[in-house]
């Protein structure tokens, strides 16, 4: 189970490139970079741009900026923004228009340590900035008091099995 969908993944990687760069970049650019399809870094800025992440400018110098800064802008309003709320369970799911999702509902016991769980999860998502989880790019830095560098480095020091 991944709690990051694809998209959201990606837009990171867009958001960290921009966050980097105060004249922003291109679609291109950002697709090079990352070798990503053109088209998909394009639809994910098409996205960016319709929630308010990143501007578009056009012509020759156009391209994409921040419309905010990483500080501004936490992973769970990203999460939510491009991705159907997560839920940690179906039974967390449930609305008035589906309240039939689990069939369990009704006896399951361990349903609200669950959505207290979800409730924990959703509160330090909510905490934690895309600033905070950009750090400096490419560098190794502290991020929430760990060091952390490129993945490079920390799949080198993995003793293979």
């Amino acid at each position: 189970m991944t709690l990051l969908n694809r998209k959201v993944d990606y837009a990171l990687l867009i958001l960290s490139y921009l966050s980097q760069r105060t004249e922003g970049g291109s679609a291109r650019e950002i697709a090079d970079r990352f070798e990503l399809s053109r088209a998909f870094v394009a639809n994910i800025l098409k996205l960016l741009c319709g929630k308010g992440f990143v501007t578009s400018h056009r012509g020759v110098k156009g391209g994409y900026v921040l419309e905010r800064s990483a500080e501004e802008v936490t992973l769970a309003e990203l999460m939510e923004a491009l991705d159907d709320s997560f839920h940690l369970a179906e039974c967390n799911k449930m609305t008035a228009a589906e309240p039939d999702l689990c069939s369990l509902t009704h006896i399951c016991p361990v349903r609200n340590a669950i959505g207290e769980v979800h409730r924990r999860i959703r509160e330090v998502l909510g905490k934690v900035t895309l600033a905070e989880i950009f750090g400096r790019y490419g560098d190794a830095t502290t991020q929430f008091g760990l060091t952390v560098g490129p993945v490079e480095h920390e799949l080198a020091a993995t003793p293979a099995n």
